[in-house]
């Protein structure tokens, strides 16, 4: 005879603007039984939680749900609690048996239905706790963005974000307590946003109106990138991530970081891609800093001034690593003794030292080499000619 399902402690019990009328009768009797409430404060508002109401510590943790664990909880988030709510932050520490969900729909869920958009081709963002440079790979003409704001306040920056980003003709939708008795939708454009006294919550629909955004393949204009000079130049930047092949959720190490140009389309490659770059210069990791902000990619590139191999002991294992620039034998052979089987490593290589390197590393170790020779085409007195760039060698290799 199998065991009995364990009694979930934690219930998330997601809540709409309508408050405990919008709640189905199971949620209303968690509420009833728990001895401990978490939540915002409008949250604890709507369901008149008294004393057994605890609001979120500021910042947030989950670390007092969890010291109440064994007791009846309940945790209160808005709508689907996971969908850029409190739900994903507790799963790290729970049970499958310690809990119990009752959604309610989702801002983004009501906005799509008030404007009458599919949901499956509409963009989410959660930008209540994000910046704004979040939205900068999904900008594009025709794309239609839903996302959640801060505050009333968000609304008018982020408006001026999108118009300095060039899409100041975009149609925005300003959207405030959805689902309850003080929601209210306004419609303005981003270079002619005009709307005050705005109450949170607040949500917005873009519909985009402007260039075509940024390419969706490797190989972004090098202007894109604030740099010195120090780049992986465009055409051997799309080589280079050929050759790394990301995955999506894959850690990549950029070892001699530059501008971080290899970092970023590492990371806008594919879906939870992350890279820890190293650069021992100030003034570049400043760049690569500066780079990771603009593309909205801080959360998910962290740079590190420091030189190989002496910074990469505490690190976490990569799943594949670049070398741009700093490569020695003695770089290769750490890597070599501390990557697992299976890590992807590509190296590039102007100087003839580094390139005698590399023919050394493929001859030992295997892989493939590529020899690349560019020329562009330029003025040449009255006429044109070729402007021929370093040549490049790339060593690729699985360990």
């Amino acid at each position: 005879m199998s065991d009995p399902l364990p009694t979930p402690w934690l219930t998330l019990i997601g809540l709409g603007e309508d408050g405990p009328a919008g709640l189905t009768d199971a949620s209303r009797k968690a509420l009833a039984q728990a001895e401990i409430i978490f939540g915002g404060p409008r949250h604890l508002d709507l369901v008149d939680a008294g004393p057994k109401g605890q609001p979120w510590p500021v910042p947030f943790s989950i670390d007092p749900v969890l010291a109440a664990r064994g007791r009846p909880v309940v945790v209160l988030a808005s709508g689907d609690p996971f969908w850029h709510g409190a739900g994903g932050s507790l799963m790290r520490a729970l049970a499958p048996g310690d809990w119990i969900s009752y959604p309610a729909p989702s801002t983004f869920s009501l906005l799509a239905n008030r404007l009458g958009w599919k949901l499956e081709d509409t963009l989410t963002q959660g930008l209540h706790a994000a910046p704004y440079q979040r939205l900068r790979p999904l900008l594009a003409d025709q794309a239609r963005i839903l996302c959640t704001l801060r505050d009333g306040d968000a609304a008018a920056e982020l408006a001026a974000y999108l118009t300095e980003q060039g899409f100041g003709a975009s149609s925005l939708t300003v959207a405030e307590a959805l689902g309850g008795p003080r929601e209210r939708l306004r419609q303005t454009t981003a270079q002619g946003f005009d709307l005050t006294e705005i109450c949170a919550p607040v949500a917005m629909a873009l519909d985009l109106a402007g260039h075509r955004g940024l390419s969706q393949a490797s190989g972004l204009a090098d202007d894109l990138f604030q740099n010195d000079g120090q780049i992986t130049k465009r055409p051997i930047r799309a080589l280079t991530l050929s050759a790394l092949a990301p995955r999506p959720a894959e850690l990549l190490w950029d070892i001699g970081g530059g501008s971080g140009s290899v970092s970023v389309e590492w990371c806008l490659a594919a879906r939870g891609t992350r890279a820890l770059t190293f650069e021992p210069r100030a003034d570049r990791m400043a760049n690569i800093t500066a780079n990771a902000a603009a593309f909205g990619l801080s959360h998910r590139m962290q740079a590190h001034q420091d030189r190989a191999p002496d910074c990469l002991a505490d690190q976490p294992l990569p799943d594949c690593v670049f070398i741009g620039g700093g490569g020695s034998q003695t770089l290769l052979d750490h890597l070599w003794q501390i990557l697992p089987p299976g890590t992807r490593i590509v190296a590039n290589g102007v100087t003839l030292e580094t390139e005698t390197l590399l023919m050394q590393a493929q001859a030992q170790w295997g892989g493939q080499l590529l020899k690349v020779e560019i020329a562009e085409a330029g003025p040449l007195g009255t006429m044109r000619g070729w402007d021929r760039a370093r040549p490049v060698i790339q060593w690729s290799v699985t360990r």
